[in-house]
């Protein structure tokens, strides 16, 4: 599966994050990456910062690979993925990202972050 525009990708992106637990595994990394960075930046204590990667993509995967049992796109769509992921949170914090996001790829295409 090939994706030229943002658009397009989402909701596939979606529909890769269908398990309500690998979705809440990454609101709560994304969650902490913010806090990390805000505390990071407040303190001026910059080695918090080698966190962010851990914390972002540690949750992620781990819901991922337990719950949805797929591979995460940021493997193949990087980019992609770690806007899918920002944009997913921001729906989630307005709510508007509900529990059934669509149809499941086939299961060849299996890829999300």
């Amino acid at each position: 599966m090939q994706f030229n525009r943002f658009r397009d990708f989402y909701p596939y992106y979606l529909a890769e994050h269908a398990d309500r637990r690998c979705r809440a595994l990454h609101y709560i990394g994304s969650t902490l990456v913010l806090v990390v960075l805000a505390y990071a930046v407040l303190t001026q204590q910059w080695l918090w910062l080698v966190l962010l990667p851990i914390l972002g993509y540690g949750f992620a995967w781990f819901g991922h690979f337990v719950f949805e049992k797929n591979k995460p796109a940021t493997f193949k769509y990087p980019l992609y993925s770690l806007l899918g992921d920002w944009v997913m949170y921001g729906q989630f914090l307005l709510r508007l990202v509900g529990i059934k996001v669509g149809p499941t790829p086939p299961a060849a295409d299996k890829v999300a972050s």
